[in-house]
């Protein structure tokens, strides 16, 4: 029987040190959030047998703190970004300490390589990191035009790019090609998104832009009644214009009515003045003596 090939130890364990390396990756990111401190984990329990030594923090390859100890005490200290390491250094806790973080750090690389006595810095610890920023609350502008409605959410100032999906009457997805979604890095590696959404007038209460940031179990809803808003405006402008009429007929009835009124009256009035006036030429007629000494009685006295 043939023997198995006996491979060297070193590269079993080179193997073995690619696959744990490649199946950790995930497990040794650590999430940053912008505007919060971080700590960059690293743990070295042998670290107090040592008495001197010096540890360097790397960033890609770039150096971002170098400390320098003898015995208990710090010798020196030189770092980037205020970072400082931590706290229980000689316990073996080496952990990074960022007080905080940028978009442009996403997915880098921090590397701890440590250096005691006459000994090359030999690598520890190597941990990735990820950045997320909070976006804004998203801000839905309506516009109309040729039977159709465009929906326009807009919303800035996080990191990663996030998700951004519609949602009609809270439960229905926009028909395919409906949306079209821009993603503008700012300056300062910031993202905006913005997303359009156009569909028809019909049968439409609420349009609803939700934007999720994974990353940190973000998700920000804004919706849109607009044309649920325009039905209830058309059913106030409908009852307003009945009010209207109703109350012009009733005025109109009134104005009538008091018209008819004041003929009646005007009638009456004529009727009356009428009669007493026959009533006078009849008493004239019937005692003619009697008007002539009134008369004469209220002719005054005059002197010869």
């Amino acid at each position: 029987m043939r023997p198995w090939p006996r491979w060297p130890m070193w590269r079993t364990g080179l193997l073995l040190s690619f696959l744990c390396s490649c199946a950790c990756r995930e497990e040794d990111c650590v999430l940053g959030i912008v505007g919060q401190p971080v700590s960059l984990p690293c743990l070295y329990p042998e670290l107090t047998t040592s008495k001197n030594f010096s540890i360097e923090w790397r960033r890609d390859g770039e150096v971002v703190l170098r400390s320098v100890w003898e015995g208990d005490r710090n010798a020196e200290e030189w770092s980037v970004d205020n970072a400082t390491v931590s706290a229980d250094a000689l316990t073996g806790n080496l952990s990074l300490e960022l007080p905080t973080v940028d978009p442009k750090e996403h997915n880098m690389d921090y590397s701890l390589y440590i250096k005691s006595g006459e000994n090359q810095s030999a690598l520890l610890c190597r941990v990735c990191l990820r950045v997320a920023a909070s976006f804004s609350s998203p801000l839905l502008q309506r516009k109309e035009a040729q039977g159709k409605t465009a929906y326009i959410c807009h919303s800035g100032g996080g990191f990663p790019e996030p998700t951004v999906y519609w949602l009609i009457n809270d439960t229905e997805e926009p028909p395919e090609g409906a949306v079209k979604t821009l993603t503008a890095i700012q300056p300062d590696s910031y993202l905006n998104v913005t997303s359009h959404l156009t569909v028809n007038n019909s049968n439409i209460s609420s349009v609803s832009c939700i934007i999720e940031n994974r990353f940190i179990n973000e998700t920000l809803t804004s919706t849109s009644y607009a044309v649920q808003g325009t039905r209830k405006e058309e059913r106030a402008t409908e009852a307003l214009w009945i009010f209207s009429t109703a109350l012009c007929v009733v005025v109109g009835v009134m104005v009538m009515a008091a018209v008819a009124y004041q003929i009646h009256l005007d009638r009456t009035s004529k009727k009356k003045k009428k009669e007493y006036q026959n009533q006078n030429r009849g008493y004239k007629r019937r005692c003619p003596n009697e008007v002539e000494t009134e008369s004469m009685k209220i002719e005054p006295e005059t002197d010869v």
